[in-house]
């Protein structure tokens, strides 16, 4: 899936809605774009590796029910730069940001 406007790709797969809308917070707080989209049957590394590799940016995150990971491009499948089963609200705020943080060339914030 390749998007027309530079943006951070969020794959998911019956995402827990909560997890989606506090990672996206986290994102637009650092003012870069982001799109969601459904993917079947895929466990969360494949999501957040495919999100990577299919974004513009280079930087994905996926999530599959309540297991969230953020993944760059260039990175092997599976070697996520965070992966969390059951974050709280905050630590996905934090996955966000840091997953443009990174596509900003800034340090990315503790966990």
């Amino acid at each position: 899936m390749i998007s027309r406007r530079p943006s951070i790709f969020i794959y998911t797969h019956e995402a827990d809605a909560d997890f989606l809308r506090e990672i996206r917070a986290g994102i637009e707080e650092e003012n870069v774009a982001s799109e969601v989209f459904e993917k079947d049957g895929q466990d969360v590394d494949e999501l957040a590796y495919d999100a990577a590799a299919d974004s513009m940016m280079g930087s994905g995150i996926g999530i599959s029910g309540e297991d969230v990971a953020m993944q760059m491009r260039g990175r092997r499948s599976g070697e996520n730069v965070s992966r969390l089963h059951m974050p709280t609200y905050a630590q996905c705020r934090i996955i966000g940001s840091n997953s443009a943080r990174v596509i900003k060339k800034q340090s990315l914030r503790d966990l």
